[in-house]
């Protein structure tokens, strides 16, 4: 079985380098200014357990692939529900961070997906 400690350091090293990694995806065109840090207090990703920083760079990685930017996985969200003229509901998502985005996106897809069956 392997642990969160365990992946950190086969797959980064430590978690320095992971910290860094989770950083480097960070972009303004990813990520919502949530950490405690961005508010003006001192903590920041080093004090974020292992498991929530491997989480948090598996959602950024795989929607910065399939999407490039928030705004791109928004608006797949909309179209896959079809709501892409509701703007209340953009503005809700507007507010959500990447990994809810991710979790609604696939959630939308497996939807569509059954619609389309029936």
């Amino acid at each position: 079985m392997s642990t969160p400690l365990s992946i950190v350091k086969d797959r980064f090293g430590d978690k320095d380098k992971l910290v860094e990694a989770v950083e480097g995806l960070m972009t303004e065109e990813l990520w919502l200014p949530r950490l405690s840090s961005d508010r003006g207090r001192s903590k920041g990703l080093k004090n974020v357990s292992n498991a929530k920083l491997l989480h948090l760079h598996a959602v950024l990685s795989t929607a910065k692939e399939q999407f490039g930017t928030r705004a791109k996985l928004i608006e797949a969200v909309l179209e896959l529900g079809n709501q892409s003229k509701d703007a209340g509901y953009r503005t809700r998502l507007d507010a959500y961070p990447v990994p809810r985005l991710m979790d609604v996106y696939r959630s939308s897809k497996k939807r569509a997906a059954r619609t389309a069956k029936a």
